[in-house]
This record gives structure tokens, sequence and C-alpha cells, in this order.
């Protein structure tokens, strides 16, 4: 899954590279989400939205997005898993699991019991975990429940993403 984050560029230039973004997930069949704006996420035809727990109701981007579209929702605390399971979401982003300097609002790292945790809660919920992950600590987080990892850092920081990528794959999918 893809997830287009753009906080900072003019709205012009997101829906550019987003249209273009999409284009290239739709010809390899993965999923393309847009980060916390659900107008966006309408004007790209996108497959979903993450939204955090500031950010539209998981409840409301469902009204707006349909049943079909795929709607996250960012969790770091049980009570913030129990309120966006009540929004509807299709998959949680549990976390920050370790420190990041990505996303400058995730707060103290919280590890990985609360991935555990939901899972035992609600073991058929998909969940990804974000914050500070990369192939050195992804193992850790599967091995607690989660379906996947977000990265931004492990991956476009790297002198050689491609590898990057291939080495957590390796890390998160083993064969």
């Amino acid at each position: 899954m893809i997830q287009l984050r753009e906080k900072k560029a003019p709205l012009s230039r997101v829906i550019e590279e987003g249209r273009a973004l999409r284009e290239l997930c739709r010809e390899y069949g993965v999923p393309f989400l847009v980060n916390d704006r659900v107008d966006v996420a309408l004007v790209l035809d996108a497959d979903g939205v993450h939204v955090g727990q500031d950010d539209l109701p998981g409840s409301e981007a469902r009204k707006l997005l349909g049943k079909d579209k795929i709607i996250g929702i960012s969790a770091g605390t049980m009570a913030e898993a129990e309120w966006a399971m009540a929004q509807g979401a299709d998959y949680l982003g549990v976390g920050a699991v370790y420190s990041t300097l990505t996303k400058g609002d995730a707060g103290a790292p919280i590890g990985t019991g609360l991935i555990s945790e939901i899972k035992r809660r609600w073991p058929h919920v998909s969940m990804v975990g974000i914050g500070g992950i990369d192939v050195s600590n992804a193992a850790p987080v599967i091995q607690a429940g989660a379906d996947g990892v977000a990265v931004v850092s492990a991956i476009v920081r790297q002198s050689d993403p491609c590898l990057a990528a291939r080495k957590l794959k390796q890390e998160v999918c083993p064969e």
C-alpha cells in the first residue's frame, strides 16, 4: 500500500503528484491512500484515506468516500483504538512504535505492547505499525501482531531505496 502524505506542498502540486502516484499504483495493483485529506482522496479517486485522531472522524470519511473505500485510523492508546474501531476503521495504524523524526507530533514511543493488546481484543483487525520502523526493528512489530509496517525514512533516506525496500520486505514477509 502507498500513502500520499504531503502536508506542506501547495494543493495544486499535491493533486498533480497524487495523480501520477495513483496511476503508478493502479498499474502495479497497489492500493493508493491519502493521508488526512478526504477531499484530496475524493479528487484523486484514491482507494481510501488514513486519518488521525484529530482529523475528520472515520465514520464521516466513510460517508464521503463510500463503503468500498479503505478507511485507516491512527491509534496510540487502547482508548484511541476503541474509538477507531467504533468509527468503522478497516485497519489501524498503531504507534509511534519507536522514536521517529518523520512525524513531529507522534509523541513518545509506545513499543509493541499495544499491537499485541489490540490483536488479542480484535483478532481480525488489520494493523500497521508506524513510527521509527526500519529493517533492524521491523520483525518485532510483525511478531507482536501487526500485518505490516509503515515506513518513510527506512526507504527514502537510504542511498539505495530499492535495495532498502527489498531488505525491509524480506524482514517483514520472509518467504
